[in-house]
């Protein structure tokens, strides 16, 4: 799913660049993604198009701190939660695009959550809503774990 999701990140500038459902599934299939994969990755987009359909100004930025239910601490891992919670106090993210996010990540049926799938997971919550991410956050999405590493060391 993952794969197909980066596919039309950088297949399709916006969301609304996208054909209709049964164009884009004719696409996938025709470019080699398996069948199952393609209705799960589209299954999980419908489900970020319900949820982004509110304004990206609606929230303004939290001034609390969320707590999370047992479930989402053992499906998203230690090392999801902090990279989340890195991106809202950087202000990189809002109250609601966070929700949006752990919504989604919860939704992908794997436990603890690997850090680079949850790094798609944002950007495209950020495309979905029409957002581009700034260098800094952009950095942050695509650096795979090794970089980060790396990049500490200099």
């Amino acid at each position: 799913m993952f794969d197909i999701l980066v596919y039309l990140y950088e297949t399709y500038y916006r969301p609304d660049a996208c054909p209709d459902t049964a164009a884009l599934t004719k696409k996938l299939s025709a470019v080699g993604f398996p069948e199952d994969e393609i209705t799960e990755a589209l299954d999980w987009l419908t489900g970020l198009a319900v949820n982004t359909a509110e304004p990206l100004e609606a929230a303004p930025m939290s001034k609390g701190f969320r707590i999370y239910a047992e479930q989402e601490i053992v499906a998203l891992g230690t090392p999801a939660l902090g990279f989340i919670q890195y991106l809202e106090s950087a202000g990189l993210v809002n109250a609601n695009q966070r929700e949006i996010v752990i919504e989604r990540a919860l939704v992908v049926n794997e436990s603890p959550l690997p850090l680079d799938k949850l790094r798609i997971i944002v950007l495209m919550m950020l495309w979905s809503q029409g957002a581009e991410p700034d260098m800094l956050m952009f950095d942050e999405l695509l650096l795979s774990d090794d970089d980060s590493v790396a990049r500490l060391l200099h």
